[in-house]
C-alpha cells in the first residue's frame, strides 16, 4: 500500500477560511477569541497573513469566587464611623465563635489524651458527675507539648470567622470596646489572636480568660483560674466586673448598649447580661433561646453582626439621641448596671440563673442600701480585676 503524500500547507481563499471558523464559532459560542480573529480575516486575504492572538482567560476561565467579607448586605464601607451618639461594648466568646473550631479541643485531641476521653467527661459533665473545673484541670493535665509545638498545629486547624476582622475593624473605627470573654487560656488566645489578625488589630482587644502556667518543654499545662467557683470563670461575673471598672453609667444617666455573641450553652451566663444577643445560627445556645423564648438574633457570620448593630445603633439614635437608656433595652441586664447607682448595689457579684431570675421579680429581697458600699464585704462585692 502505498504512502499518503505528505501534507502541504497553502493559502485558502477568505470564503474556506469563513467556512472553517464558522463551524468553530458554532461549538465555541462563548469564545471572544474567535470572534476577533473572524474580524481580522475579513480584512486580510489568507490565513498566513493574520496576526496571532492571545485567548481571552473569561472566555474559558470561570470566574473567581466572590469573596464573603464583599457580598452583598456588608460592605467595607461600613467599618467608617456611624455618627451615633451611644457608647456600645461588645463581648465575644472565642472557641465556636470567633473562631470555628475549639483551641483547647484541638490542643487536647492532639497532643493530649484524645477525642475518646474527652468525650467521656465532657459526659461526666453533662452528667453532673463532674464540674467544668474538674473536667478542665484534667484535660489540661493531660498535655505534653511545648505552646510553640502546639501553636503550630492551632494555625493549620483553626479557622477564624471570614468576617471577623472586617467586623473588627468596624469596632475600632467607632470607638467600641471588643472584649473577649471565655473560659479557655489567655496566652493560648492572645497568640491565636496575634497570628490571624495580626499583632496591630489584635492590640485592641481585650481578653478576659483563665492564665496558665506552662512548663518550658511542654510537660505540665496548668490553668490559672480566674474565679474561685466550679466554673474557673464565671462570665457573667466577669461582665459586671468590667462595668464597674469602666464606669458604665456616667454621670448624665446615658447607659451604654451592651452586646454579646456566642455559641454555647455556657454562655448563657454572659448572654443574661446583654441588651442584644448574638446566638450562632444552628448552635446550643440558639437551640437553648428558641426553646426558652429569650429573644435574640441569629447570625451566620460577623457581618450580619455587623449589620445588625448598624441598624440597632441608628435607631437609638433617632429614638434616643443618645440619651438615657438604650432604645433596645433588657431590665435584666440593667439590674447590674445599677451596681455604680446612687441607689443601691447588689448584694451579690454571681448568682445562678434561677437565682438570677428571682433577684429580677424581687430585687427588693437581693438589695442593701447604698450604706452598704462602706463595709468591705460590698467593696469585695463589686471589686474589678481586669485580666
Amino acid at each position: 500500500m502505498q504512502a499518503p503524500a505528505p501534507r502541504t500547507y497553502v493559502s485558502y481563499p477568505l470564503s474556506c477560511c469563513l467556512a472553517c471558523f464558522c463551524s468553530y464559532i458554532r461549538r465555541w459560542k462563548t469564545s471572544s477569541y474567535y470572534f476577533a480573529s473572524l474580524q481580522t480575516l475579513a480584512s486580510t486575504s489568507s490565513i498566513s497573513s493574520r496576526p496571532r492572538f492571545t485567548m481571552a482567560p473569561i472566555a474559558i476561565t470561570p470566574p473567581a469566587l466572590e469573596s464573603k467579607q464583599a457580598r452583598p448586605g456588608i460592605q467595607r464601607a461600613n467599618t467608617a464611623n456611624m455618627g451615633t451618639k451611644r457608647k456600645i461594648i461588645c463581648f465575644s466568646d472565642f472557641d465556636g465563635t470567633i473562631f470555628m473550631q475549639d483551641t483547647g479541643h484541638t490542643l487536647f485531641d492532639n497532643f493530649g489524651c484524645g477525642p475518646e476521653r474527652r468525650a467521656i467527661l465532657a459526659k461526666q459533665m453533662e452528667d453532673g458527675e463532674r464540674t467544668f473545673r474538674e473536667v478542665s484541670d484534667e484535660l489540661y493535665a493531660s498535655l505534653d507539648v511545648p505552646f510553640e509545638d502546639g501553636f503550630e498545629v492551632m494555625k493549620t486547624a483553626l479557622e477564624i470567622d471570614p468576617d471577623f476582622q472586617t467586623f473588627h475593624e468596624f469596632c475600632v473605627n467607632n470607638s467600641v470596646p471588643f472584649n473577649v470573654i471565655s473560659a479557655g487560656l489567655k496566652p493560648v488566645l492572645r497568640r491565636v489572636l496575634d497570628h490571624f489578625i495580626g499583632e496591630d488589630m489584635s492590640k485592641h482587644i481585650e481578653i478576659v480568660a483563665n492564665d496558665a502556667k506552662i512548663a518550658e518543654d511542654g510537660s505540665k499545662w496548668e490553668a490559672v483560674w480566674r474565679h474561685d467557683t466550679h466554673l474557673g470563670h464565671d462570665k457573667a461575673q466577669s461582665i459586671n466586673e468590667y462595668r464597674e471598672v469602666a464606669q458604665m453609667q456616667s454621670d448624665n444617666g446615658t447607659i451604654p448598649l451592651i452586646v454579646f455573641i456566642g455559641d454555647g450553652v455556657s454562655d448563657l451566663p454572659a448572654a443574661r447580661e446583654a441588651d442584644v444577643l448574638f446566638a450562632r445560627r444552628g448552635l446550643k445556645l440558639e437551640e437553648y433561646c428558641v426553646e426558652h423564648k429569650l429573644p435574640y438574633i441569629p447570625f451566620d457570620t460577623f457581618a450580619d453582626i455587623q449589620k445588625e448593630v448598624i441598624k440597632i445603633a441608628k435607631i437609638d439614635d433617632e429614638k434616643t439621641h443618645g440619651k438615657g437608656v438604650p432604645a433596645t433595652f433588657n431590665p435584666r441586664a440593667n439590674m447590674w448596671r445599677r451596681a455604680s447607682s446612687k441607689a443601691s448595689v447588689p448584694f451579690f457579684a454571681a448568682m445562678s440563673p434561677s437565682r438570677e431570675e428571682k433577684a429580677f421579680m424581687w430585687p427588693e429581697a437581693f438589695t442593701q442600701p447604698a450604706t452598704v458600699q462602706n463595709t468591705d464585704a460590698a467593696k469585695a462585692a463589686v471589686a474589678a480585676p481586669v485580666a
